[in-house]
């Protein structure tokens, strides 16, 4: 019977059995930070050449004296805004294409090869010309970036056009369900982890982009100071500034799109 008592306590539906699954959650990707970082500092023992491979210490100490000079705050934040304009851009973009492609057959037998043609375009080539024909300015860096994600997330909405359940729609259509009811209750929940799916691989996908836009033609930014750093071959201050953006992104990540993701999943619960 006790037995019993204690194997209810951590069920978990129970709140014990939640703590422990968070608990879990917790440890387990910080364990695998750790990890990295012992490995890290390893691989700096064996190469025995801090210019080269500097460890974990030498480039934190570097990210800490950027951050009190201000550099650091100042190229994130010019980054970060070119993240989010050329993301938001290409979800809106790529989100209309993909539902039209998925659910219009001509529109998707036309727009096909197109999709494929921008897919296998190299972000590189598009960024290039970019510059070259509407110049080294802002708007040049976020078009070329955008251009480089649509068709992702414009293949990965076509999917999920294609996978709407018609007995759903045909459920809402006998009903007379208005069609602003339609989409919000019947394909938008449908199309949720799509869109969550396009947006977490585009979130990646972008900012790695943009450091290739801003080493190339902008004068700041964090691919401006990483292009600096290479001509001095200071391999401590370049990833001092990749592991500073990384922990943005991924603060990104885990503070927003994983929660959004799990509260527009919540129906199939």
């Amino acid at each position: 019977m006790a037995r019993a008592i204690g194997e209810t306590a951590t069920l978990p539906g129970t709140a014990a059995g939640a703590s422990q699954q968070l608990g879990r959650a917790v440890a387990i990707p910080v364990l695998s930070l750790l990890a990295l970082v012992a490995l890290w500092q390893l691989l700096a023992w064996l190469a025995a050449e801090p210019r080269l491979m500097p460890p974990p210490a030498a480039v934190f100490a570097r990210m800490v004296a950027e951050a009190r000079s201000g550099a650091l705050f100042s190229h994130l934040g010019i980054t970060l805004v070119r993240v989010v304009a050329s993301f938001v851009i290409a979800m809106a973009v790529g989100i209309a294409i993909g539902i039209l492609l998925g659910r219009v057959r001509f529109a998707d037998a036309f727009g096909g090869p197109w999709l494929v043609f921008f897919l296998n375009l190299p972000a590189l080539v598009t960024i290039v010309l970019s510059y070259i024909w509407i110049g080294l300015v802002e708007t040049a860096a976020i078009f070329a970036v955008a251009i480089n994600k649509i068709p992702n997330v414009a293949v990965t909405l076509r999917e999920g056009a294609r996978a709407l359940d018609p007995a759903l729609a045909e459920m809402a259509r006998v009903f007379n369900v208005p069609w602003p009811r339609r989409l919000r209750h019947v394909v938008l929940p449908q199309l949720a982890p799509y869109v969550a799916a396009a947006a977490r691989s585009g979130l990646a996908l972008i900012w790695k982009i943009v450091l290739v836009v801003e080493l190339l033609g902008r004068p700041n930014g964090v691919g401006f100071q990483i292009a600096t750093f290479f001509q001095f071959f200071d391999v401590a201050g370049i990833l001092a500034y990749a592991l500073a953006f990384v922990a943005v992104v991924q603060t990104i990540e885990w503070g927003l799109l994983q929660p959004v993701e799990r509260r527009i999943a919540r129906w199939r619960r």
